[in-house]
Formats: structure tokens, sequence, C-alpha cells
């Protein structure tokens, strides 16, 4: 039988938007053969933990804060390769922190990154 996750305490449209981007990101910078991963994980009796993680290019971690930046892109240049506007980050870290939650993100450069966040479980 498998494992049912409980339903959380969220926004389901902003949390979904949340989703959008950050799977976005996971698919814009993870090259051709790559992989992206996203897991829903009941952590104790009280919290879901949502992740997306990605085999892509990785974050150097001198340059980790900028990410959140509001229209900031780590490369600035006019012949960037990726697109956006440089608001997906700022704003999914602002709903999740409306939330009470806290984004977790890890990353190495050239190996990929991990970005993961819980979610309080509403229980009868």
């Amino acid at each position: 039988m498998p494992n049912i996750l409980p339903p959380v305490q969220a926004d389901a449209e902003k949390l979904g938007w949340v989703v959008n981007q950050l799977l976005d990101n996971a698919i814009k910078f993870t090259p051709s053969g790559g992989s992206v991963t996203i897991s829903l994980v009941e952590e104790g009796s009280n919290l879901v933990q949502l992740s997306v993680v990605d085999t892509g290019i990785g974050i150097p971690v001198s340059r980790m804060k900028e990410i959140f930046e509001p229209f900031h892109q780590l490369d600035g240049s006019s012949t960037r390769r990726y697109g956006g506007t440089g608001l997906g980050l700022s704003l999914v870290r602002q709903i999740i922190e409306a939330h009470g939650s806290l984004l977790d993100v890890k990353s190495v450069e050239g190996k990929g990154s991990s970005f993961k966040f819980p979610l309080l479980a509403i229980r009868d």
C-alpha cells in the first residue's frame, strides 16, 4: 500500500507557483543528460518536506546570497545564456517565508543544486 502524505497548510496557488519556479530553474540550468527530481517526504509527525534537486551547473558558494536579490542574475552580461528577469527566487523565498517556512539551498558548482523547504502537515 502506498504511503499517503497528509495535506499541508498552504496556499495551493502560491505553492504551485513556487514549485513551478523551482522546476523551471532546475530544468533551465541542467544540461541535456542531467536530471531534475522533485520529491515530497513526510518528516516526523507534523512536516512534509518538498525538494527540487538537479544535476545542473550549480551555484558558486561565494555568490549564493546573490540568487535571492531581486532583478539580479549571476550572469549579468549582455551575452548571457539563460533568460529571465531575476525575480523568481526572490519571490520564491518570500512566499515560502510567508508560509512560516525557510528555504534550504545547497549547491556545488558544476554538480548541481538542492532547494528544500518543510510545510506544516494538517492532522485531524
